[in-house]
């Protein structure tokens, strides 16, 4: 579990103006300590070196950088475009969050302001002879940067955009989230069963939004100060409003009373936003997926063959190899925090329940269902098999009602039977 200020940081440096802002900085700081450097360099080497070529190399590399960079950005665009329109709105940020694009961005941009930068001091002769050379030296190697880099955003632009290169993130985003849920279930809080004791004192939210993160630690705290104990009402991903109680306290002492403050510092540990976040969040990445897999078999695109590799995929995440998701750490470090646990039925009605809606009436699709549904059933964590059993219950039936030929549901039967 990661504090509220870290989570923060971590999605600050995430963002891509972040990562081409520091890229600038820094080619202007190469290009800018070549002035500082010049009285260390020797006045006749540069001439050997032919150091005197540098302007033309930055005149190139500043003329291209901007094109390069315009392009660039723009094909960054239509994917992100792309991949809402054939797949799902909710894998942009992924998208936008790509650190091979933003690495090519910051560094295209990057190399455009060093070559600006070294083309003004060129011109404005504060450059000596030595201050020449290490600039030319600097220059040889963004140039060597540019290549290498050009050459990965190359390779990188094939699949940008693709719907199978969204379903591949989207599912890296959906196994992280699911495979820590499944290590730590109730995030080192004590598993809140049953209701909340009568007399609580309940704790409204003064905004509406989205949870997209939870500081435990912080709960924690603020309940051993007042010598209480604080039931959350909301996990990661549930949306909040000022109607609807967060959490509630109970002090342990009888005849305590309760500090308002506190009330500021419990809403403090809940961080909402306009949108859902994947991090705490296994549910979000199932919606995600199975959304991409719902609109495929829309009339629009008529796709059964990309919901059935969603199929495919949502087994992936469910059905982790072994020792992929490490041992479950049910130890109790937050005693006086407790949390509900995350509904099983939720996660396996968000990963399969458009597609057994929408695919009800397509036999290819309600027997890749069945099999994805029994392998969950079989090979899952044992608390979500139940939940499966029971979905495939209910799609069977779905499927035989909407399938209009007798031979299909004559199929779908026997396929049932042999799982």
């Amino acid at each position: 579990m990661i504090s509220k200020q870290w989570w923060i940081l971590v999605r600050f440096l995430r963002r891509l103006w972040v990562r081409a802002t520091l890229y600038c900085v820094v080619g202007i700081v190469v290009a800018l300590a070549a002035i500082a450097l010049d009285p260390y360099m020797p006045s006749e080497l540069p001439r050997k070196v032919g150091a005197d070529a540098v302007d033309s190399i930055l005149s190139i590399i500043a003329s291209s950088m901007l094109a390069v960079t315009t392009f660039s950005m723009t094909t960054l665009v239509s994917a992100t475009t792309a991949a809402s329109n054939n797949a799902t709105p909710r894998a942009t940020s992924l998208l936008l969050e790509d650190t091979t694009s933003q690495r090519a961005l910051s560094t295209f941009l990057g190399s455009f302001l060093f070559s600006l930068v070294g083309l003004i001091a060129l011109n404005t002769e504060l450059y000596g002879a030595g201050g020449r050379f290490i600039l030319f030296i600097a220059t040889l190697g963004v140039v060597a940067l540019i290549v290498v880099t050009l050459l990965q955003w190359i390779d990188h632009l094939a699949g940008l955009g693709r719907v199978a290169e969204t379903i591949s993130r989207v599912e890296h985003a959906a196994s992280k989230a699911y495979n820590s849920h499944r290590r730590l279930p109730f995030l080192g809080c004590t598993p809140l069963q049953g209701a909340v004791p009568d007399g609580a004192i309940e704790i409204l939210h003064d905004h509406v939004g989205y949870l997209q993160h939870l500081d435990i630690g912080v709960l924690s705290s603020a309940a051993e100060e007042a010598n209480a104990d604080i039931y959350v009402r909301r996990r990661p991903g549930g949306h909040c409003d000022p109607f609807t109680p967060i959490a509630a306290v109970v002090l342990r002492d009888s005849d305590a009373t309760y500090d308002p403050t506190m009330t500021k510092r419990i809403r403090a540990a809940f961080t909402l936003g306009k949108r859902r976040s994947y991090d705490q969040d296994p549910r979000f990445g199932l919606i995600a997926l199975s959304e991409i897999g719902s609109r495929a078999l829309s009339s629009g695109l008529n796709d059964p063959g990309t919901a059935i590799d969603v199929l495919a995929t949502l087994v992936r995440v469910l059905v982790p190899d072994a020792g992929k998701t490490g041992p479950e750490d049910h130890e109790v470090k937050h005693p006086r925090v407790h949390l509900p646990p995350l509904s099983e039925d939720d996660l396996i009605d968000s990963a399969f329940m458009p597609i057994s809606r929408d695919g009800a009436a397509m036999i290819e699709v309600s027997i890749r269902l069945q099999k994805a549904l029994a392998a969950v059933a079989t090979a899952a964590h044992p608390d979500i098999r139940p939940a499966a059993r029971r979905l495939s219950e209910i799609a069977a039936r779905r499927a035989l009602e909407h399938l209009d030929f007798e031979v299909d549901r004559e199929r779908l039967t026997y396929e049932m039977a042999q799982l």
